[in-house]
């Protein structure tokens, strides 16, 4: 019996730990009447998008206000005012068919308003903008208030939470403190900017949704359903199963592997989690590291090219680039975070001297090729037309297309036809949390562009950190660094937390985009590249998944481990120290995101191996384990020398490379006189 025929958790209470630390998964049951119609309405959406951005040719603001309506109306009849009032009153007479009357009124009037402005005919509009009617007012203040409460529905409190704070900076600019004090917008002209012109709900990121991120989504759900995704997870345990610690390292490559067709952390972990996480705590992992290893890997799904959670399409849309130059920049970064789970999960299955897992436990490479290579041609067509410089969506359409002839194609896995509908159905099921969330974000980035915010706020980090970087630069030790270096440094502190804390809560996408708004001008001002500061951006809002007190990803996998949930978030974190170091070196060095101004193959090298040695070396002082244990003081040591790596330069890395090598003999004499 292979390791895939046993997992110890259902697929019920699989589902049931998704909804739990998911909101975005988190349906409504409905009657037989309602479930007919959302299941029309999700497999309508699915069609349209496909063919809008396959074949057709739709005005941009009616596509987009097509999607926003799409996204709201079902929101309001699939999520409840509370994840648990279907279950305090399924019956009430307030409810038709499960669904309470007033939540169909509000789904109705948010596609009304949602479809108002699209439908206008394009010379009325241009007369209106900046002039608004009483009827365009109320309409605008109708949608942006149910956006806000469908994202509250989906995301969670967080994200609307922001929202409003933005729209009452807007409101009540002349009584704001400081350099945040501007000179305010009436309910008027707030409504005219954000509901009127592409620079609110209707801007990049509900674009962005619509266009780009609807049909990767799909193209996910459809490559699973024929196979891709039990592909991944066989051959991870072929290629990694039998080593040392066997079952952790499969969660690894399982997890990288799953992060090109998923950018969701939760539904990574829950997905793969449900095999790998009891596999190791079988062979002797703690029950809270086999959840950390699944959580931390599974968040790399973020930050792993194609997809990066959505946020690849976004960086497009800002920097005007190639969707393939984004992914280049990705792909080492992402790298580099799995090469640092895996010396951990190494060095501790040496150091508790556990197992791989036995022949009988693996799956069969002969098989596994046979039963599912014809899975791996859609995401080769896909990676093929994006790197040939085909347009995003132009590649999505065809992989999904790839998608359904391999799945009626294949004898192995065939697709029927209530398959396909069923897939088109959770497709767009799994895009109305991010779209609401999406809309919100436009709210956001309205208020930034209504007010100057961004640059105010770039303005008061610069600040404070040049006042730091002066205060630094004086001390004894500390002068070596000029006032701009540490002005740099302080700023990238800064804005690392509050990505972080920013991210509590929120879905990656969202966080990246408000923090780009915010933290790029101030980046900009110390001269850090465009597409440098995108990446350090969204690489600690990807953190927060993993980052207690609100690490969703390792709480779900805690569920599936029955772990304790906080301290499977610690070492989650502690096991993901190199997603958090890997910015500081792009920072630095930018040859790593290999499409950066001043790329050499010689500057790139030299940043790789830095990082490597370096994130290795701290994965040596986190373990406690390198040939043999190490004494406390010596793990302090590696710690600090580790930081000589991580700094680029072959200078740097020669003075590491010589204080190491105390440590490596110890470590030699040690082990030999233990063995």
């Amino acid at each position: 019996m292979s390791l895939v025929d046993t997992p110890e958790l259902t697929p019920e209470q699989l589902a049931q730990i998704e909804r739990e630390f998911d909101p975005e998964t988190a349906f409504r049951p409905t009657g037989k009447i309602f479930g007919y119609i959302i299941a029309t309405m999700l497999v309508s959406m699915s069609v349209y998008h496909f063919y809008a951005s396959g074949f057709g040719l739709v005005r941009e603001l009616v596509h987009r206000g097509i999607h926003l309506s799409f996204v709201l109306g079902l929101v309001f009849l699939l999520f409840g005012v509370r994840k648990t009032d279907h279950i305090i009153a399924p019956k009430a007479w307030y409810r038709f068919d499960g669904v309470p009357v007033l939540d169909t009124i509000l789904a109705l009037l948010a596609v009304g308003a949602a479809m108002y402005l699209p439908l206008l005919p394009a010379e009325a509009l241009s007369q209106r903008v900046g002039n608004p009617s009483t009827l365009d007012v109320f309409m605008g203040s109708a949608l942006l208030l149910l956006t806000l409460e469908a994202a509250r529905r989906s995301v969670g409190p967080t994200l609307p939470i922001i929202g409003l704070i933005f729209i009452g900076f807007a409101y009540f600019g002349p009584i704001m403190p400081g350099a945040l004090k501007h000179g305010g917008a009436s309910w008027l002209g707030i409504i005219n900017h954000l509901y009127m012109t592409n620079q609110g709900i209707y801007g990049i990121a509900i674009g962005v949704m619509a266009q780009y991120v609807f049909l990767f989504i799909l193209f996910g759900v459809l490559a699973t359903r024929i196979g891709l995704g039990q592909l991944f997870i066989d051959m991870a345990m072929v290629i990694a199963g039998r080593y040392s610690g066997g079952p952790a390292k499969v969660a690894i490559f399982s997890s990288a592997f799953m992060g090109t067709i998923s950018g969701s952390s939760i539904a990574n972990t829950v997905t793969t989690g449900a095999l790998t996480i009891p596999a190791m705590k079988r062979v002797g992992y703690p029950a809270h590291f086999a959840g950390a290893v699944e959580a931390t890997s599974s968040t790399g799904g973020q930050i792993t090219p194609p997809i990066l959670g959505a946020a690849a399409f976004i960086m497009v849309e800002y920097l005007e680039i190639p969707l393939r130059d984004v992914l280049a920049a990705a792909l080492f970064p992402a790298l580099l975070h799995y090469f640092g789970i895996f010396i951990m999960v190494h060095l501790e299955a040496k150091k508790l001297g556990l197992r791989g897992l036995r022949a009988e436990e693996l799956p069969k490479l002969g098989v596994v090729l046979k039963d599912h290579w014809l899975s791996l041609i859609p995401l080769i067509i896909l990676v093929y037309m994006i790197l040939a410089g085909k347009t995003p969506d132009y590649a999505a359409v065809y992989g999904i297309i790839a998608c359904v002839v391999v799945g009626f194609l294949n004898p192995n896995r065939r697709l029927t036809i209530k398959d396909l509908l069923q897939s088109l159905s959770a497709g767009a099921k799994n895009t109305l949390a991010v779209g609401a969330a999406a809309a919100t974000v436009g709210v956001v980035v309205g208020v930034v562009t209504l007010t100057g915010v961004g640059f105010r706020l770039g303005y008061v980090v610069v600040q404070t950190a040049t006042e730091i970087g002066t205060f630094l630069s004086a001390l004894p030790l500390l002068g070596y660094f000029t006032v701009t270096q540490w002005a740099l440094f302080t700023s990238l502190i800064l804005i690392a937390v509050s990505c972080i804390i920013m991210g509590a809560g929120i879905p990656t996408t969202a966080t990246y985009i408000i923090l780009v708004a915010v933290a790029a001008p101030a980046l900009a001002v110390l001269q850090v590249e465009p597409i440098v500061a995108h990446f350090f951006v969204f690489y600690y809002g990807v953190l927060a998944d993993i980052t207690p007190p609100v690490a969703l990803a390792a709480y779900a996998a805690a569920g599936i481990a029955g772990s304790n949930p906080f301290k499977t978030g610690n070492t989650a974190f502690r096991l993901g120290i190199a997603k958090a170091l890997v910015p500081f070196v792009f920072v630095y060095s930018p040859a790593l995101l290999l499409v950066a101004d001043g790329f050499t193959w010689w500057l790139f090298t030299v940043t790789l191996v830095g990082a490597m040695l370096g994130i290795a070396s701290l994965g040596v002082a986190f373990s406690g384990y390198l040939l043999a244990p190490l004494k406390k003081w010596e793990r302090w040591w590696v710690a600090l020398v580790s930081f000589l790596f991580i700094a680029p330069g072959l200078g740097t890395m020669a003075a590491g490379l010589v204080l190491m090598l105390p440590i490596a003999i110890l470590q030699f004499n040690r082990s030999k006189t233990q063995t």
